[in-house]
C-alpha cells in the first residue's frame, strides 16, 4: 500500500485530532504516524483500497479544518533525516545503547574507528563485540558521565585506538535510559596536536649568521635533515640547539608530524617517565581513568626534541635506550609494548664523555645519541654575528612596541662588541629588549645596555684553563684587529708574527677582521 502523508490546517482546540482520528479510522485508513503541532496535525497512513479522495472530501466539510496539503515528510522525519545526514558526516564516531546495554546507534565513523560494521552490531548487547570493561556499561550502572578516556581494543579487524567521551541519557525522574558515546580517532587526534603545534614552522633561513663557522653548521644541518638518524646538538646554554631541531624537523621528510620538545631538566624525575611513556589505568594513585598516552607515542611519524639530555635519570636512559633501538615503548605499568615511530635530536650543555667516565649517563646511550655530532660554535667565537643579530632583535621588539627605527650609538655598538656573552643568543636576544624599552629616543645608548655580567674577562666558572684563555685571546684579538684595521698592524702591537694573527684569527673566525688586501 502507498502511504500518503498531509498536513492539516486546523483549529487549535480540544477535540480537533479525535475527530480527524475518527474521518481516518471510518475510511480504514491505517495511521504510520502522526505530528501534531499548533495549528497543525500531520499525518502518514496508508491509502486505504478506496482511495483517498472520499477522506480528503469529508475531513474538509469540517468547518475548523482549514486546508489539507500532501507533504513530503513529517516534521519528527524531517528531525529524524537531518540527525542522520549530521550523524554520517561528521568525524568523530557516536555509538548509543539503550537501557539493555543494546546498541540503537552506530555511525559510519564509528564503523571506521572500531572496525565493526552497523548491520552486524545493531539490536545486539554491546558487551557482545567490545567485552564488559568498556565505560559505557559503567555509566548505564552509575548515571555517571566520563571525558576523553583512551580505550585499545583488539577487534577482528585490528587494533582500535581511540578516545572516548560518554553521557548518560536520562529522564525527567533522572532514570537512566540509555547512554550516547563520542569516539575519536587516536591518530586524528595527534594529527590535531600536530596542526595546532606546527602552526609556526622553523625553518634554516631563520637561523641568522653571516660568520663562516656558522655557515658550516647550518650546511651540517641541512645535509642531516634528509636522513632519520639521531642527532645529538652541542653547545653552551642560549647558542639556539632548539632553533636548530627545529629547522631540521621542517626540512625532513618528517614535516607533516609532531614536533614535541622535551625539556629533560625542567620536569622531576617522578613525572619525567610518565610523561615521556605514557601511563596505564591504575599504574599510580591520581592515575587518569583510561590511562594517557606518552610524549613518545604522540611525536609518532615525528620528531622528539629532547632538551637537556644529559639530566635523565638512569631508569630512563635504559627505556630510552629501547626506543632508540627497537622503536617500542612501554607505559608506566603496562605489560604490552607499544610501536612509535620518531626521530630523536637530542641536546646538551655538558660534556657528555666525562658523564660516562664517572658512570653517570649510560655508554651505549651515549653512542645511540652521538650517530650524528652537532657543535654550535658560541657566540663570543664569531663576533660577526653580532650586528645582524642584534639589528634583528631590535626590529623586531621596536614593531611589537610600536616605536619608530631604532638606531645603536657608535658607544653602544662597542660596547656590544667588548662583551664576551656567556648567555650567548638568548642573552644578547634579552639585552636588546631591555634597551629598546629603556631608549627614550631612536638611539640605543649604553647606558640602555644592561648587561648580566660585569665586561672584562668571561666568567670562567664551569670551564677549563684552556677555554678561559681562548675566549680572553679571542677577545684580544678582535679588538685589536678592529682598531688597527690590519692583521700586519695588529701583529706589530701584539709584538707576534703576521702568521701568528693570521692563524689564530681563523682559529677563532676573525678572519673577516684582518684587512684583506690591506695586511
Amino acid at each position: 500500500m502507498a502511504l500518503v502523508r498531509w498536513t492539516l490546517h486546523a483549529e487549535d482546540r480540544v477535540g480537533m485530532v479525535r475527530e480527524i482520528l475518527e474521518v481516518m479510522a471510518g475510511h480504514e485508513a491505517n495511521i504510520v504516524s502522526m505530528d501534531v503541532t499548533p495549528g497543525m496535525v500531520h499525518v502518514c497512513f496508508h491509502e486505504p483500497p478506496n482511495g483517498r479522495n472520499a477522506i480528503l472530501r469529508d475531513l474538509e466539510a469540517n468547518p475548523d479544518v482549514h486546508g489539507v496539503r500532501e507533504t513530503d515528510a513529517l516534521p519528527h522525519e524531517k528531525r529524524e533525516r537531518q540527525l542522520q545526514a549530521i550523524l554520517d558526516s561528521i568525524s568523530d564516531g557516536v555509538l548509543a545503547i539503550d537501557a539493555g546495554g543494546v546498541v540503537s546507534t552506530l555511525n559510519p565513523s564509528a564503523e571506521r574507528i572500531l572496525g565493526i560494521m552497523s548491520r552486524d552490531v545493531l539490536g545486539r548487547c554491546i558487551q557482545d563485540f567490545l567485552g564488559e570493561d568498556i565505560p559505557m556499561l559503567r555509566t548505564l550502572s552509575t548515571g555517571e558521565s566520563y571525558d576523553n578516556l583512551e580505550m585499545v581494543l583488539l577487534t577482528p579487524k585490528g587494533r582500535s585506538h581511540y578516545l572516548t567521551t560518554g553521557r548518560p541519557i536520562q529522564d525527567e525522574n533522572g532514570n537512566t535510559l540509555g547512554v550516547v558515546a563520542s569516539l575519536k580517532d587516536m591518530g586524528e587526534v595527534r594529527s590535531l596536536v600536530r596542526r595546532i603545534a606546527d602552526s609556526v614552522t622553523t625553518t634554516f633561513d631563520d637561523i641568522l649568521h653571516v660568520s663562516e663557522s656558522m655557515a658550516l653548521v647550518v650546511d651540517l644541518a641541512r645535509t642531516v635533515a634528509q636522513g632519520d638518524a639521531t642527532v645529538l646538538i652541542r653547545g653552551e646554554s642560549g647558542t639556539g640547539k632548539e632553533l636548530f631541531g627545529r629547522a631540521i624537523h621542517t626540512a625532513s621528510r618528517r614535516r607533516s608530524g609532531p614536533f614535541v620538545p622535551i625539556n629533560c631538566a625542567a620536569l622531576p624525575d617522578s613525572l619525567l617517565e610518565s610523561e615521556l611513556f605514557g601511563y596505564e589505568e591504575g599504574a599510580f594513585t591520581g592515575a587518569r581513568r583510561g590511562g594517557k598516552p606518552g610524549l613518545m607515542e604522540l611525536a609518532d611519524g615525528g620528531t622528539v626534541f629532547l632538551d637537556e639530555v644529559a639530566e635523565l635519570p638512569q631508569a630512563l636512559q635504559a627505556k630510552l635506550l629501547r626506543v632508540l633501538q627497537e622503536g617500542r615503548i612501554r607505559r608506566v605499568g603496562g605489560t604490552g609494548e607499544v610501536p612509535v615511530d620518531v626521530r630523536v635530536i637530542a641536546t646538551t650543555n655538558r660534556p657528555l664523555e666525562d658523564l660516562v667516565r664517572t658512570g653517570k649517563f649510560r655508554e651505549d646511550l651515549f653512542y645511540r645519541l652521538n650517530v650524528i655530532p652537532l657543535f654550535i660554535p658560541p657566540l663570543r667565537v664569531r663576533p660577526e654575528d653580532l650586528l645582524p643579530l642584534a639589528e634583528h632583535f631590535c626590529a623586531t621588539v621596536r614593531v611589537l612596541l610600536g616605536k619608530p627605527k631604532a638606531r645603536f650609538s657608535e658607544e653602544a655598538w662597542a660596547r656590544i662588541r667588548r662583551y664576551h656573552w656567556p648567555g650567548n643568543v638568548r642573552e644578547l636576544k634579552n639585552v636588546i629588549e631591555r634597551a629598546v624599552n629603556l631608549a627614550p629616543a631612536e638611539t640605543i645608548r649604553p647606558e640602555h645596555l644592561l648587561l648580566d655580567a660585569p665586561e672584562g674577562l668571561p666568567e670562567s666558572r664551569g670551564q677549563g684553563l684552556r677555554q678561559a684563555v681562548d675566549d680572553v685571546e679571542s677577545r684580544i684579538l678582535a679588538r685589536c684587529l678592529s682598531e688597527c684595521g690590519s692583521s700586519r698592524k695588529a701583529a706589530r702591537v701584539l709584538g707576534v708574527s703576521h702568521t701568528t694573527v693570521l692563524k689564530k684569527a681563523h682559529r677563532h673566525g676573525l678572519s673577516h677582521l684582518t684587512g684583506g688586501s690591506r695586511r
